[in-house]
């Protein structure tokens, strides 16, 4: 079983410019709310592939690599949702190149907030909607129906409003 960690210290490893290492750690992965919603992740203890390279000037080059359900409403049809994402993402961490290279999860220690990356990089990967399915119709927008399971679902269409003068002519 590959090794459970939050705070990963990168000064351990004791990697010399241009070497690189792989690891295959276990991160924790707490729920969030997303859209109003809460959603937890699954497994609750994410196992990630780590790969650590150390640049020239002290820093480093890190890529992570994970899979992780969420489990929580679909934002269509309020049902049941558990989509599972991909993530592969990618930080550099080179003291005194600028903030842009400069990563917010690698401190002055050279301590990695494997914890904090894990989450960000999840929430990164999120689509704008979670849905049940891809092909999920959500519910009817006129009287709530799920259109999943009444396919076939359809309304008496309003008449034209530009036309409703003509009801009021009486014939007698």
């Amino acid at each position: 079983m590959a090794q459970r960690t939050d705070i990963f210290s990168l000064g351990r490893l004791g990697l010399s410019s241009g070497e690189g290492r792989r690891l295959d750690l276990h991160a924790t992965l707490e729920g969030f709310e997303f859209g109003g919603e809460r959603y937890e992740a699954r497994p609750a203890a994410v196992p990630v592939r780590l790969d650590v390279s150390r640049t020239t000037g002290a820093g480093y080059a890190l890529r992570l690599r994970f899979s992780a359900a969420i489990e929580g409403p679909c934002m269509r049809c309020l049902g049941p949702a558990a989509p599972e994402f991909e993530v592969d993402a990618r930080e550099v961490n080179q003291p005194g190149a600028g903030d842009e290279l400069r990563s917010p999860y690698v401190d002055d220690d050279d301590d990695l907030d494997l914890r904090a990356w894990v989450r960000d990089a999840l929430a990164l990967a999120l689509p704008a909607q979670i849905a049940c399915t891809p092909e999920c119709r959500g519910l009817c927008p006129r009287c709530g129906a799920n259109l999943n399971e009444e396919p076939d679902h359809a309304h008496e269409p309003e008449p034209d409003p530009r036309w409703s003068k003509l009801s009021e002519i009486r014939f007698e």
